[in-house]
C-alpha cells in the first residue's frame, strides 16, 4: 500500500488546505484511536497529546481528541510541550501512542501531527500504514459506555524540567555562565529558561512570549541572528536556540559565531571519548559536512551516512548498537538519555563537555573544521521523482565532473515541504557556491 498522508516526519502542511483541516484530524484521530487501540493491556488504552504554540494547534487538539474518544481511547493533554517530551510522557504515562501537533521549524500557518509508539520512538511503517488504510473506513462511534475519557496532566512541565535536569551529573553546575537562550516562541518557552537557571546559570532570554502567530518568527535555531547579537550585546558566554518544538538546538559561541548539529556533534563525541563512554562511531546524514568526518576520523571515530531524518538516523543507530547521531540542522539523538531528538537534552551534554574541558565555545569546536558547504532550496509543485529527469542526473554529473574528487554533490525532495533541496560541498568556498547556483538554475529549468 502507498502513503497518502504520512511523509518523513508524520504529517504537515498547509493550516486549511488538505489534509491540514479539522475534518481531517478528527477522522485522523479516530483512524489512530482504532489502530492505536489494538495495543497495550486490556481495558481503556491512553494517548498522549502535546503541541507547539500555533494558534491552530487548539483547533487541532480539540479535533484528535474528539476522534480518539469516538474511537474508545482515553486522551491524556500535555498542552505546550516539546516533541522529546511527548515522546517521553507517552513512555512514563504507560500510554500506547503519543501525538505531537506541531510543523516544527515552519512558519505559524503551516501545521502537522508528529506521532510517537509506546516506548517513546516514531512509528514503524506498518502502523503509519495500518492508519491510513483505516482513514478510508467510514467513522463509526463506539457505544457511550465505551468512549475513552480526556484529563490535562497539570505538572507537564515540572516533570519535564525535572527529567532533563536528571540527564547531567550530580555535581554539574553552571553557576558563573550567562546564557542567551533563544526558545524561537515555541514549545520550549516555559522549559528551557527554566532548566538552565535552575542549574545555576544566569539566563537571557529571547523568543518566550509566543502569541499563536510569532512561532519560529525571525528567532529560533532557523533564524539565529537575533541570538548571535544578544550575546554579544549582553556580554553572554554563549547562547543557545531552540526550533519551535523543542528537538533541534544550535549554539553561538561568544563571539556571536554559529555553531551547527555537526560540530555540536563533533563536541559530544569527542567528549565521551575523552570519558571513555564513545562506540565505535556516530550516525550523520547524507547533508552532514565533510568536516565532520574527517575530524571524528582523526579521532579514530566512524562517521556513517543514512538518510536526512531522523527516523532514520536512529535506525542506523540502532543498527550499529551506536547512542549518538544527528543532523547538521541540530537535530542530535542521545540514546543513552532520550528516543528522539532533544534539543534541551543535547545541550546540556555539551554544556557538560564545555564544563569539563575548563575552556570556552570557540575554542571547544576547534577540533572540526568545516568544509564550504552551499544549499540552495528549489521550489516545486509537489513531491518530485528526481530519477525521472535525465537532465537533472546530466547537471549532477558535469559538476562532479568539474569538482573531480575534491568535494560532493547531493540532490533530494524534502520529505516535509515542497523543495529540492541543491547540496555542492568542496574544498573551495567561491567554487562551491558558483556551482550550486548553476546547478539549482539547471535544476530548476529541468523541473519547471
Amino acid at each position: 500500500m502507498s502513503r497518502q498522508y504520512f511523509g518523513t516526519d508524520g504529517i504537515r502542511g498547509e493550516v486549511g488546505k488538505a489534509p491540514i483541516t479539522p475534518d481531517f484530524m478528527l477522522k485522523l484521530g479516530w483512524a489512530c484511536g482504532r489502530v492505536f487501540a489494538r495495543n497495550g493491556s486490556d481495558g481503556h488504552k491512553t494517548v498522549i497529546i502535546g503541541k507547539d504554540t500555533r494558534v491552530s494547534g487548539y483547533m487541532f487538539e480539540s479535533a484528535l481528541e474528539a476522534g480518539l474518544v469516538a474511537a474508545g481511547v482515553d486522551v491524556k493533554l500535555l498542552g505546550p510541550m516539546p516533541t522529546p517530551a511527548v515522546a517521553l510522557m507517552t513512555r512514563t504515562q504507560n500510554a500506547v501512542a503519543g501525538i505531537v501537533i506541531s510543523a516544527s521549524h515552519n512558519p505559524f500557518y503551516d501545521n502537522g501531527i508528529k506521532f510517537f509508539s509506546a516506548d517513546g520512538a516514531k512509528l514503524p511503517d506498518a502502523v503509519e500504514l495500518a492508519i491510513e488504510a483505516e482513514l478510508g473506513e467510514d467513522l463509526v462511534v463506539v457505544h457511550s459506555r465505551d468512549m475513552g475519557k480526556v484529563v490535562r496532566v497539570a505538572d507537564a512541565a515540572g516533570r519535564y524540567i525535572e527529567y532533563c535536569k536528571s540527564t547531567v551529573p550530580d555535581d554539574f553546575s553552571l553557576r558563573g555562565l550567562k546564557i542567551a537562550v533563544d526558545c524561537a516562541h515555541g514549545a520550549t518557552y516555559h522549559i528551557a529558561p527554566s532548566v538552565l537557571s535552575e542549574l545555576g546559570a544566569e539566563v537571557v532570554a529571547l523568543g518566550v512570549q509566543p502569541d499563536g502567530f510569532n512561532i519560529n518568527q525571525g528567532v529560533g535555531s532557523t533564524d539565529p541572528a537575533a541570538l548571535a547579537a544578544l550575546v554579544l550585546e549582553q556580554g553572554a558566554d554563549l547562547g543557545i536556540a531552540y526550533d519551535g518544538d523543542g528537538d533541534r538546538v544550535l549554539f553561538v559561541d561568544g563571539n556571536g559565531e554559529l555553531v551547527d548539529g555537526d560540530e555540536l556533534l563533533y563536541i559530544i563525541a569527542r567528549h565521551r571519548l575523552m570519558r571513555g563512554q564513545a562506540d565505535a562511531g556516530v550516525v550523520g546524514t547524507l547533508m552532514s559536512n565533510l568536516g565532520l568526518e574527517l575530524a571524528l576520523r582523526d579521532l579514530d571515530l566512524q562517521l556513517v551516512r543514512a538518510k536526512v531524518g531522523d527516523r532514520y538516523v536512529k535506525e542506523l543507530m540502532e543498527q550499529h548498537g551506536w547512542k549518538l547521531g544527528g543532523e547538521s540542522s541540530g537535530h542530535i539523538i542521545c540514546a543513552d538519555h532520550t528516543t528522539t531528538g532533544d534539543g534541551i537534552v543535547a545541550s546540556l551534554q555539551v554544556l557538560t563537555a564545555l564544563q569539563e574541558a575548563a575552556t570556552d565555545l570557540s575554542t571547544l569546536r576547534r577540533g572540526m573544521t568545516k568544509c564550504p558547504q552551499t544549499m540552495i532550496n528549489v521550489r516545486v509543485s509537489g513531491r518530485v521523482d528526481l530519477a525521472a529527469f535525465p537532465a537533472v542526473a546530466e547537471a549532477v554529473a558535469e559538476v562532479e565532473r568539474t569538482l573531480a574528487g575534491r568535494g560532493r554533490v547531493l540532490l533530494r525532495s524534502s520529505g516535509t515541504e515542497p523543495l529540492v533541496r541543491v547540496m555542492v560541498e568542496g574544498q573551495d568556498g567561491e567554487e562551491v557556491a558558483a556551482l550550486c547556483g548553476q546547478l539549482a538554475e539547471r535544476v530548476q529549468l529541468a523541473l519547471s
